[in-house]
């Protein structure tokens, strides 16, 4: 495997707009002729869906659940960046790259995130002509809000729910297609392996999660837009559906697997409630404009909030950082209440939550302007949680959110295989070791309605595609392994439920590679997720027919996948001997406790090439290069 990122030449500035203009065009009467397949109909699926068709491509669009709408895109909520400068502070395209380089901890390529920070201006204007509404100030004007990580206001907004407005957006554009007949979608359907013939990604193979009917479905190009992984440790910010199957079984059929490890803790999240729980519920970043963070500074205090006087409260990401203050990155703030808590600080049941207190934003700005901002969010909070906060403070703990590993993608959105094409969270190209506030939207965006029209026609227009039909040998052949799978899955008739196991696997993975890792750690999850996954393969209980809807089934095809995921990320994570971003080893830190990197080690993207199922994976190595923002010990202080 060799790994070709095929990053133009030139100056940054000049690279993509030189890029598309050298890259070879189809010409449009011949757009017809080619079937592309888009996995998952999320922001960045949606958007490569609708627009590729509106391009002229014949497009089939795959998502698991019953409709577009309710793609995981949906819960986003507090915005997406967009380097407008519309509030006159200062942005720039340039100061959005230096931001997400920087953010990200000097792990991602110059020239990916400087075409985001481009194409950034450009999503606002589309998303505004479909009829996103946008938060507007009093003259009309889009309002504007900061986030983690930058000085600046740069965040669009649709109060608590922009990824749902974005998500409509996207939504229309994709059903307007279909009406024409340019897409045809395949909801209930989930892609359970990928058909490579000849070294190219030539189609899938799915199964109707209604009647279980297996399906090959041929293509000339295949993409996936299927979202992140961050499910595998159980708990998480992500909905019960989401996974990995998708990228996993892309993986084992030859697409390389990018730092794995780099994965992303919330600081704002709804603290787990009991053992029993099933998720975790996001408190938007946004929440900390306003809101203040803080923990008693006495040790085991047990009072109520509004007993503790200012006197003896800690401000502690204020104090830590004040040219940032609670707007902190995401992985320092999650860091520091993790920190804050392990000193016995914390509060609520278990001293697992940090207090984040909207008190001063109320009395300054009233609480009307708190509801016209948050309202949705404070809602739902009183909904989970009965406590009011525009009465008391929330309480929050970070939790499991976001990943910024996914399959390797060079410079056009292509993986290690030919013809198979990433976007979104499920590629690794934009945020390095972690993803600033509001940059997910963007991304997704970007790459489904700017980045992958262009660049997919080619490798369309530059390749000779033998013509093929799901009789194929290789179609087959995949299809009798599905069904070998699914066999097996139902016959075990063990004692244990997929739940069980998961959970078991998710608590081993964040006690071990979650906020922070040590060596020790981490081999010894490398010790027991073997063991987990025979036991789940001896164990495991699977109740019903694959003939009919089963969830058991569903979930039990996503956990068995996880559980090999599991071991790649901690072995990802054991490799990498620094700490950067969101991938904190204990034993190299600075003497105040942030993040120390190695850089002239690890200065690399680590993509692991699948080499068998009793065979330790390889790793490949794209060395980093840092031409415009220079290589410094990152510091929010």
């Amino acid at each position: 495997m060799e790994l070709q990122s095929k990053i133009p030449s030139g100056p940054i500035e000049k690279k993509w707009d030189t890029h598309r203009f050298e890259m070879k065009l189809v010409n449009p009467a011949n757009k017809r002729k080619y079937t592309i397949i888009v996995v998952g109909s999320g922001l960045a699926g949606g958007a490569a869906a609708a627009t590729l068709s509106e391009l002229g491509y014949q497009v089939k669009c795959f998502c698991f659940q019953d409709s577009p709408r309710r793609a995981h895109s949906i819960a986003a909520q507090g915005g997406i960046n967009a380097a407008k400068n519309y509030r006159n502070d200062g942005d720039s395209i340039y100061r959005l790259f230096y931001d997400t380089v920087k953010g990200g901890d000097f792990r991602a390529r110059e020239a990916n995130v400087y075409r985001l920070a481009q194409i950034s201006v450009e999503i606002i204007d589309q998303c505004v002509a479909q009829g996103v509404p946008f938060a507007r100030e009093y003259g009309g004007l889009l309002a504007n809000r900061s986030f983690g990580g930058a000085q600046v206001s740069r965040t669009f907004y649709a109060r608590g729910q922009t990824g749902q407005q974005l998500l409509l957006g996207a939504y229309q554009a994709l059903e307007k297609e279909v009406a024409r007949g340019g897409v045809t979608m395949y909801p209930r359907t989930e892609m359970l392996d990928l058909v490579v013939i000849d070294g190219r990604a030539r189609g899938i193979v799915t199964r109707d999660m209604l009647t279980g009917k297996v399906e090959s479905h041929v293509a000339d190009a295949v993409v996936l837009g299927t979202g992140g992984y961050a499910n595998v440790f159980y708990l998480s910010t992500n909905a019960k559906g989401s996974n990995a199957t998708a990228i996993w079984r892309a993986y084992k059929r030859g697409a390389a697997f990018a730092n794995p490890c780099y994965t992303q803790i919330h600081p704002t999240c709804i603290p787990v409630g009991g053992d029993y729980q099933s998720k975790l519920t996001l408190m938007s970043e946004s929440l900390r404009n306003d809101g203040r963070v803080w923990v008693p500074r006495r040790r085991g205090d047990t009072r109520a909030p509004g007993q503790i006087p200012e006197s003896e409260r800690d401000y502690y990401l204020e104090r830590r950082y004040p040219s940032f203050g609670n707007l902190a990155p995401r992985d320092i703030a999650s860091r520091a209440a993790k920190t804050v808590c392990d000193e016995g600080r914390g509060v609520g049941p278990g001293g697992f939550g940090v207090y984040l207190d909207f008190a001063d934003a109320i009395g300054r700005l009233g609480a009307a302007t708190m509801r016209e901002r948050y309202g949705n969010l404070f809602e739902m909070y009183q909904r989970i949680t009965d406590e009011d906060p525009y009465q008391v403070p929330m309480r929050i703990y970070p939790a499991a959110h976001y990943v910024m590993g996914g399959l390797w993608v060079d410079y056009n959105l292509m993986s290690t295989i030919p013809g198979l094409h990433v976007i979104g969270e499920a590629n690794f190209s934009d945020h390095g070791a972690n993803r600033l506030g509001a940059s997910a939207l963007m991304q997704g965006l970007a790459d489904g309605y700017f980045v992958l029209p262009s660049t997919i026609g080619h490798y369309l227009a530059s390749t000779r595609l033998d013509p093929i039909d799901p009789s194929h040998a290789e179609f087959r052949r995949v299809e009798a392994e599905v069904a070998a799978r699914t066999k097996q899955l139902l016959g075990i008739d063990g004692k244990r439920t997929v739940d069980s196991l998961h959970r078991e696997l998710g608590r081993l993975l964040w006690d071990k590679c979650g906020m922070a890792r040590n060596a020790g750690g981490l081999r010894e999850a490398l010790d027991r997720i073997p063991a987990l996954r025979e036991e789940f393969w001896r164990n495991v209980k699977v109740p019903g027919s694959d003939g009919e809807l089963n969830q058991a089934l569903e979930k039990a095809g996503r956990v068995a996948d996880f559980l090999e995921l599991g071991e790649l990320l901690c072995r990802d994570a054991l490799h990498r001997e620094e700490s950067c971003g969101g991938h904190f080893r204990e034993e190299h830190q600075t003497d105040d406790g942030e993040a120390k990197r190695d850089d002239e080690r690890f200065a690399y993207v680590a993509a692991w090439e699948y080499a068998g199922a009793d065979q330790p994976p390889r790793l490949h190595r794209e060395p980093l290069s840092f031409e415009y923002v220079h290589l410094a010990q990152r510091s929010y202080k």
